[in-house]
């Protein structure tokens, strides 16, 4: 059987692996499989090329000399045919056909015989090797011979097994051989193997069962090894593994104590079970076995608690339930045991206590007292009484009352059960004999509880006699008078007395002495009901000194109170003596029962004052073989009290009753007696361990259908009393024995008595009663002695200490400590009660005050709790404790948390230490203290304490380490210091000294920040530089605001939150920035804008972009208003359409963490949009951007204003060469537009300053091409050092007015001195002057995007190095460097760079003869030379593919007529218009074609139709089967497309009216001379679009207005364009211009939409002849796109939707690739040479100034016309080149990445 464990750690394998044993002795005769696997693979066929056979033939029996022939068979599985060749075994034994070709067919087989010849005893070995076209395979052949051989498993894992457990497990095992084999095995401990040795047939199994008893825990791998063989000469190993853990198991209870688990069952009643139960849990991973025991308990002690359990096993992981059932006997006790529970193997055992309090029946009467009135003699009363059980335990009770008719009182039931919290009422009749008072005083006998007392009184009268009657309060005069000794005197007597006033009356009635004697002491019910049975008096042994103590108490007495009449006889006798003790005369009155057979002779007489009589008791019973009980009645009184006129009230005295308990039976001496049947509870009886008189009860149940007699002897054990001795019970009743004792030391353990029952020797039951007094034991632990660890003077330290009542009694102690010693040590609890066989653990306390050794000596005082006023017993107990001085201190002195998030917190441990011996408590204090020095003394004090530590005091145990959570919540942003003092403290808290310096803590409260490190703009934006966007975006006031600390109404909400009602949501920031996206016409692309965010700080940040809409809290439906303001609804307009987008809207930046995030805004609603949008730092600041953007529309001329104030630099006054400076003026429409500056208020202005040009504006008209950016050039040159401020409208041209303010201040050097405003003051510092984020697919980087040439002479020349870098790993690219101002000039321009390359470029600024503000912004042209070669191969295929199409055509004979000209549909000879200047005759057609097969573009005439130069209709070849309309013309081929003007200059080139060629603005990188015009025209001559200029009109991308053909006979301005859209925005066919694309006569692109699209669809085809098709590509046609008219939800017809897919099945000429724009930024500002030398003149030798250049150089001029001198010159071979280029190289070889930061200034080297 296999044995599994899962999870075992040390193989997750199978649990064993079968390997064959080895041979260690004979070479060569290892097996490594088993025999079945062997014959498994030698019987099974294998598959090799398609030829089934066995792969191995094995000779088993064999013998030598002889021959043995096998058979090895060939099946062809395959579907074709096999030829195969064999090779024939190379050695002799093994033999086969001669080889040759062995033919398989599908399916069939061939049988090879091969044949064994041993000549040895030996292996043999050999392989036949077949061969096929297909390959080669073997089949082996092998002759073994007989050897022994067994098959084991490689290992054997056990379960896991706890220590000194046992698992097992079992492996089987297999002679593998045919020989007879014998096994030894031998393996180590803790394993054992069953059977160790044997034999074992051939072929035979054998099961062995492996034990692991392991005694440590560890792992185990052992190594079994078996000898087998004849006689052992072989052997082979087993690896055993097994895993042993210590067994550990726990105690589940509901109760928990100081060490062990508690199991309460609480109050049982007495008599009755519960059964509660405990788990035994097993946590660990391994079986385990336990066993319960209970600990050693006092001798003699009862046993109430069963386990029901007491051994077993605990699976893994898994509990067992154990019931316990509490049984108890003793009322009002508590018992105490304990069960161990006890694993083998562990480290501990594990206590569960077991407690529970057996309680009793609370039963009472309605009544203790019963008057039945006056009755009449020979009548009866009755009266009832209610019997009341108020617990929760059933009651057993019993009246000692005469049911035979003895007695004149009559009570049913007289005995019962009363259910728990029951009542039962009970019938009493009252049948009186005599005349008399009676009274008698009724006992009720309740289990295990003290006896109640019924008083019952009745007066009889008859015609003679009319005794005095009875009332109760007769009865409580009589106890007074009874506790004062008046009793025993006669009524009459007492009457005498009372009239010579020797006696008195008190004031409640009761006669009383003028001296009370003695008081008697009040007896037990126990006692009274003991001295009723014994006839009313008190034995000697058991109440003193006898008769004079009882003489009070007993006024008649009976002797003997029993009679037995046993004998058998039918009539006997005995007598009976009643005996006077009062001071009158008595009536004695016997209570005769008819029909009873006992009777009493005399009935009744008078007794004299201390007299006795007899009586004669006779027993004559009617029937033999019967049992008879009875208590007989006699009823004693004063004689005086038979007529009550003899007697006074307050003397009246009640009668007393005697009773004599009778027994006797009638059976024969020869017969045999009933059989009882009974039940006594409990046969045990055991008496308290003290030496006082106790009492136990028994009950003694008749549970047979005859009367039951029992009889005690008294004589058998007389330390022991029982009553009643005798008696009878009924069937179904039941007799309650009360016992009685007093336990003495010398008393035997076990006290015998005998109940003998139904009068027969072999009837009876032993009764064991137990009354030893033992002496009060408690163990102390420690033998006595309590030792405490070193305290901390001033501290306090706890040690438990446990105590254990070895006695069978509750012990009640009490600790005592002398008063010295109060002040050092203390107790809890120092009084209780211990139960018998308890422990208590108690805690001590030590407080020293000293640094000394204390020895104390408290005691320990404890005595029953039953005898409180007894000896007391002490034990002593010696206390030890060693007092020292402790201190505690820090691990870290200083402890910097570093930066921390202001509102926020954060939790950190300070670790304090304890060195000493002793505990130490201690509390913390924390002082702060704020180090920055900006903040005022008060606002250090009012800050709340922002260290907050969550445990002030505590105690470190001794050579301990404590960390004490701290929480820091900074309120403000600076540095903090909290300095962490201790003070130890006393045990009860007090202080004991000076505060002592503990640590220190530094933190910084901090806020988010982010920053925006770099800026990226594309779509219609992609023009501006990073200066414009950065102004636009007020990037430098985001910065500044972020880097603030965020005002408290910011820090409302601390993270985004929907929190308004409105759709416009409350600010709760005062910062406000605008984020403008410019201006941009309708439709063009979106302006996007990338920005880098990044977090500078040392926290993370979490960053939102709130759109209103995030911001509001959804409402229901029906909550909506649906009245919004126009403000609202311009918000939802922008929201809803998605104009302003940010990607992503939020996200989390870690410190160092960079993100870039895209701001776009949509151009599709003409208009300015604007929406607010809340920028959140989440525990930061709020900043509300004002998102503002316009859309403008195609045809209105606009120019884009962000601010209606300007402000210019400050200059100094008295200067002669004041500073040209500039403005930009940006046209944000589709259209180019004029400017004029209104110059009246400069002129008012210079008139107001006595005809001096303050401000004065150098050109103050001019144009503005779409998307470009022109400069306003002033020059300020105050006269005064204040500010000059004058406002000045520009005005466009079929546009806006806009009003402008411009400042200008003055400043005078003498004045201000050093401080003057002369230097260069960058506005933009702070925007990035290197790239830190890329674009896609950009792969060219520039080393800085942004110089500053600071402040320099005029004239000068200044150069700066540029680095740009190639990061592709793959592409080539070329750049070109457009360099629109004369002033700057780039080496080289252009070039081209290999993958990882880096080029050098310098810079070179000469700057003009005037002091000028220089900004500039220089592009560079990127492109991949892999696109570019792309393109150029795709042009040429297209070229190629245009001219097949051209020269292929297909023709068909069908309804061909030469002698018909048909014209085009619709037009008559006269309407068809022919090439200009030929006629019909002139105009030649297609070969085989007339005018009217000749098909044109439709709508078009031949005068439409455009030839190529010099060319006519028929000298132009059309490609076969094609048409002049179905023929498209390549690029440059068509007359339409004219080169410029040959032999023009641009000199001699005309521009357009009122234009320069500085206000001309060509293609992007082309000069004048590279544009080309339409033939014919000049550049004045050609017009544009209306409104547009040649720079605002966009061409093909790639392609300048010479390559853009339009239609014959327009110019641009005469083509129109779809509404909204420009050329550049209309599409054409893939590699078409417009040129190819061919209008109708007088028609617009937008009039030939809708007949190209009817033109496109296809039209039904006619069945027709077969004709011949070619294999070619779609013809290229020509078409126009579709252009999109109205807003963005205008959506294409069908037509325009299949035409537009058709059109992009067409192959289109491809486009060139787009070039990558990198901007460069450059200032500087140049000064005069006078000024230069007066404020810089350190820095004037570091400048050449070229002395030939002239003062005003205009910069607005062409670059063909700037001096040669101005441009550096390459630099050729020589010295200078070979210093330039070894200087250059040490600084570039550091820097490998084009991102790097850093400013490289190029020293020129001239070298003469």
């Amino acid at each position: 059987m296999l044995a599994e464990v899962p999870g075992n750690p040390l193989s997750s394998g199978p649990l064993w692996t079968a390997t064959r044993g080895k041979d260690e002795k004979g070479p060569g005769l290892t097996l490594q499989r088993s025999r079945d696997a062997q014959r498994k693979m030698s019987s099974q066929r294998c598959c090799f090329l398609g030829v089934e056979t066995w792969a191995e033939l094995k000779w088993e029996d064999w013998e030598l000399g002889g021959e043995f022939t096998k058979t090895l068979l060939l099946k062809n599985i395959h579907s074709k045919l096999q030829k195969l060749r064999f090779r024939p075994p190379v050695s002799k034994f093994f033999t086969t056909l001669f080889p040759q070709i062995i033919t398989l067919s599908p399916g069939t087989s061939f049988s090879l015989p091969v044949t064994f010849r041993p000549l040895d005893r030996c292996e043999y070995q050999d392989t036949i090797e077949f061969h096929s076209k297909d390959g080669l395979f073997q089949v082996s052949l092998r002759a073994t011979i007989p050897r022994h051989a067994l098959d084991v498993p490689e290992s054997v894992l056990l379960p896991p097994c706890a220590v000194l457990h046992q698992s097992q497990t079992a492996f089987m095992f297999r002679n593998a051989s045919k020989l007879q084999t014998g096994f030894q095995w031998e393996v180590p401990s803790p394993f054992q193997l069953c059977p160790e040795s044997g034999m074992l047939e051939p072929g035979q199994e054998r099961r062995i069962t492996v034990l692991f008893r392991p005694r440590e825990a560890l792992v185990y791998q052992v190594q079994a090894s078996c000898a087998f063989g004849d006689e052992g000469e072989n052997s082979c190993t087993v690896l055993l593994q097994g895993l042993s853990k210590y067994p550990f198991l726990q105690i589940s209870a509901p109760g928990q104590e100081e060490g062990c688990k508690v199991l309460e069952f609480g109050n049982v009643p007495v008599g009755c079970t519960m059964e509660r139960h405990f788990e035994i849990l097993n946590p660990s991973s391994i079986t385990t076995s336990f066993s319960l025991s209970r600990m050693q308990r006092p001798a003699l002690s009862e046993s109430v608690f069963q386990c029901g359990i007491q051994k077993g096993e605990v699976a893994p992981r898994t509990s067992i339930r154990v019931p316990v059932i509490f049984s108890p006997v003793t009322v009002d006790s508590t018992t105490v045991d304990y069960l161990s529970l006890t694993c083998p193997g562990a480290l501990s055992k594990t206590l569960l206590k077991v407690t529970g309090t057996c309680i009793g029946p609370q039963v009472s009467l309605s009544s203790s007292m019963l008057d039945f009135g006056c009755v009449d003699e020979g009548e009866e009363a009755l009266r009832t009484v209610d019997i009341i059980n108020s617990s929760s335990v059933e009651a057993q009770y019993q009246f000692d009352l005469d049911t035979t008719g003895h007695s004149v009182f009559t009570l049913e039931p007289a005995c019962g059960a009363l259910p728990p919290n029951s009542h039962r009422s009970l019938r009493l009749l009252f049948r009186p004999h005599h005349p008399m008072g009676h009274h008698r005083r009724v006992v009720c006998l309740l289990l295990h509880r003290e006896p109640l007392f019924l008083d019952l009184i009745g007066t009889c009268h008859s015609e003679q006699l009319k005794p005095a009657i009875l009332h109760p309060r007769h009865l409580v005069l009589y106890r007074q008078h009874l506790a004062r000794g008046l009793t025993c005197y006669p009524p009459d007597v007492l009457g005498a007395m009372l009239a010579e006033d020797k006696i008195q009356v008190d004031q409640e009635g009761a006669l009383m002495l003028h001296e009370d004697p003695a008081a008697v002491p009040e007896k037990s019910p126990m006692e009274e009901y003991y001295q009723g049975c014994a006839g009313g008096k008190v034995e000697a042994e058991l109440g003193g000194s006898g008769e004079g103590s009882s003489t009070n108490s007993s006024h008649v007495t009976v002797d003997p109170p029993e009679l037995l009449f046993l004998n058998g006889s039918l009539s006997t006798s005995q007598s009976v003596t009643l005996s006077n003790h009062t001071k009158g005369k008595l009536s004695l009155v016997w209570t005769p029962a008819p029909n009873s057979p006992f009777s009493v002779t005399p009935s009744s007489c008078d007794l004299g004052p201390l007299k006795s009589t007899a009586f004669r008791v006779s027993y004559t019973p009617k029937q033999h073989n019967t049992f008879h009980g009875a208590q007989l009645e006699c009823f004693a009184h004063y004689k005086v009290l038979r007529d009550h006129r003899q007697v006074e009230d307050r003397t009246l005295c009640p009668s007393w009753c005697v009773t004599v308990r009778v027994i006797g039976h009638s059976f024969q001496p020869c017969r045999e007696h009933f059989i009882p049947r009974f039940s006594l509870q409990h046969p045990r009886v055991v008496f308290p361990a003290l030496s006082l008189v106790s009492y136990r009860t028994v009950l003694l149940e008749n549970m047979g259908d005859l009367p039951l007699v029992f009889r005690l002897d008294p004589e058998e054990c007389p330390s022991v009393t029982v009553q009643p001795t005798s008696g009878l019970v009924q069937p179904g009743h039941h007799q309650i024995l009360t016992l009685r004792t007093t336990p003495a030391e010398d008393c035997p353990a076990k006290l015998p008595l005998t109940l003998h029952f139904n009068a027969s020797p072999k009837h009876t039951q032993e009764l064991s009663v137990v009354s030893v007094v033992e002496k009060l034991c408690l163990s102390l632990e420690g033998e006595g002695s309590l030792f405490f660890k070193p305290t901390a003077v001033g501290s306090c330290s706890q040690s438990p200490y446990r105590v254990r009542n070895l006695t069978r009694l509750p012990l009640r102690f009490h600790w005592r400590i002398p008063g010295p010693d109060q002040r050092f040590i203390s107790v809890a609890p120092d009084t209780g009660v211990l139960q018998p066989n308890e422990t208590m653990v108690q805690t001590w306390s030590f407080t020293p005050f000293e640094e000394m050794v204390y020895n104390l000596k408290p005691n320990l005082t404890f005595w029953p709790i039953q005898t409180p006023g007894c000896r007391k017993s002490r034990l002593p107990l010696k206390v030890v404790g060693m007092a020292s001085k402790g201190s505690i201190q820090a691990e870290h002195s200083v402890l910097d948390l570093g930066e921390v998030l202001v509102g926020d917190c954060r939790s950190f441990e300070v670790p304090l230490i304890n060195n000493g011996s002793c505990s130490v408590s201690f509390c913390l204090s924390v002082q702060q203290s704020l180090l920055d020095p900006g903040l005022p003394e008060n606002t250090q004090k009012k800050d709340p304490v922002a260290l907050e530590l969550d445990s002030v005091r505590g105690t470190i145990p001794a050579r301990s380490r404590l960390l004490i959570r701290s929480t820091v919540r900074p309120a403000r942003r600076t540095r903090y210091c909290w300095d962490l003092t201790y003070q130890t403290l006393s045990s009860t808290g007090s202080v004991l000294d000076a505060p002592q310096a503990l640590c220190q803590v530094l933190g910084e409260g901090v806020f988010p920040t982010l920053e925006v490190t770099d800026v990226r703009c594309s779509g219609s934006v992609e023009g501006l530089s990073k200066l414009q966007i950065w102004s636009l975006f007020s990037l430098g006031q985001l910065n500044a605001h972020l880097q603030r600390d965020p005002a408290p109404p910011e820090l409302t909400y601390r993270v985004p939150t929907r929190h308004s009602l409105r759709r416009c949501p409350s600010i709760f920031t005062s910062a406000m920035l605008d984020f403008n996206f410019s201006a941009a016409p309708l439709g063009s692309d979106p302006s996007s804008v990338l920005l880098m965010f990044e977090n500078t700080g040392s926290i993370p940040v979490e960053w939102s972009f709130l759109f209103p809409e995030d911001q509001q809290i959804e409402l229901e439906y029906w909550a909506e208003t649906g009245e919004f303001s126009t403000t609202e609804l311009h918000h939802m307009k922008v929201q809803d359409n998605r104009l302003f987008n940010i990607t992503p809207r939020s996200g989390k930046l870690h410190p160092g963490q960079q993100k870039a995030v895209t701001f776009s805004y949509r151009h599709d609603f003409a208009g300015t949009d604007r929406l607010p949008v809340l920028f959140k730092l989440s525990h930061g600041r709020e900043i509300l951007l004002n998102f503002m953007g316009v859309t403008v529309e195609r045809d209105r001329h606009y120019l884009h204003f962000t601010s209606t104030k300007h402000v210019f630099a400050p200059v100094a006054i008295g200067g002669f060469s004041p500073p040209k400076q500039v403005y930009e003026l940006y046209n944000g429409g589709a259209v180019p537009l004029r400017y004029r500056v209104d110059t009246e208020p400069l002129e008012q202005l210079t008139a107001d300053n006595f005809g001096h040009p303050v401000l004065q504006c150098l050109n103050p008209q001019g144009e503005v091409k779409p998307g470009r950016t022109a400069l306003l050039e002033w020059v300020l040159s105050p006269l005064e050092a204040k500010t000059y401020s004058v406002d000045i409208s520009i005005h466009v041209l079929e546009g806006d007015t806009m009003l402008l303010t411009f400042e200008g201040c003055g400043f005078d050097n003498s004045v201000l001195g050093e401080s003057a405003p002369v230097q260069l003051h960058d506005a933009y510092m702070s925007v990035p002057s290197t790239q830190r984020m890329a674009l896609p697919n950009q792969v060219l980087f520039l080393s800085e995007e942004r110089l500053s040439l600071g402040d320099i002479p005029v004239c000068c020349r200044s150069t700066r190095v540029l680095f740009l870098t190639n990061v592709s790993h793959s592409d080539r690219v070329l750049y070109t460097w457009n360099l629109t101002d004369q002033s700057v000039q780039i080496y080289p321009e252009h070039g081209t760079l290999s993958p990882g390359e880096s080029s050098l470029c310098i810079l070179t600024l000469q700057a003009s003869g005037s002091p000028s503000f220089y900004q500039l912004d220089i592009i560079c042209e990127v492109t991949l030379e892999e696109a570019l070669s792309q393109y150029h191969q795709d042009l040429q295929q297209w070229e190629l593919e245009r001219d097949r199409q051209r020269n292929e055509f297909t023709l068909t004979e069908k309804d061909l007529q030469p002698s018909q000209t048909s014209y085009p549909q619709g037009h008559t000879p006269s309407q068809t218009s022919y090439p200009q200047g030929h006629t019909p005759s002139q105009t030649s057609y297609p070969q085989g074609h007339t005018q009217n097969q000749t098909s044109y573009p439709q709508g078009h005439t031949p005068s439409q139709t455009s030839y190529p130069q010099g060319h006519t209709p028929s000298q132009t070849s059309y490609p076969q089967g094609h048409t002049p309309s179905q023929t498209s013309y390549p690029q440059g081929h068509t007359p339409s497309q004219t080169s410029y003007p040959q032999g023009h200059t641009p000199s001699q080139t005309s521009y357009p009216q009122g234009h320069t060629q500085n206000q001309t603005s060509y293609p992007q990188g082309h000069t004048p001379s590279q544009t080309s015009y339409p033939q014919g025209h000049t550049p004045s001559q050609t017009s544009y679009p209306q409104g547009h200029t040649p720079s605002q009109t966009s061409y093909p991308q790639g392609h300048t207005p010479s390559q853009t053909s339009y239609p014959q006979g327009h110019t641009p301005s005469q083509t129109s364009y779809p509404q909204g859209h420009t050329p550049s925005q209309t599409s054409y066919p893939q590699g078409h211009t417009p040129s190819q694309t061919s209008y109708p006569q007088g028609h617009t692109q937008n009039q030939t939409q809708e007949s190209n699209t009817k033109e496109v669809a296809p039209s039904p085809q006619k069945p027709g002849p077969v004709v011949r098709k070619y294999k070619t590509l779609p013809p290229i046609h020509s078409s126009s796109s579709s252009a999109v008219v109205g807003g963005m939800c205008t959506r294409p017809s069908r037509a325009e939707r299949r035409a537009q897919r058709e059109a992009s099945q067409v192959w289109r000429r491809p486009e060139p690739p787009c070039p990558t724009l990198l901007h460069l930024g450059v200032t500087a500002r140049s000064h005069s040479l006078l000024e230069f030398q007066t404020f810089f003149p350190s820095l004037l030798s570091t400048h050449h100034i070229n002395r030939s250049a002239r003062p005003n150089v205009t910069r607005c001029e062409s670059r063909q016309s700037r001096p040669p001198s101005v441009d550096m010159p390459p630099l050729s071979h020589g010295p200078e080149r070979d210093i330039i280029t070894h200087t250059l190289t040490s600084i570039f070889r550091y820097s490998n990445s084009p991102l790097y930061s850093g400013t490289v200034t190029l020293l020129y080297i001239q070298v003469q």
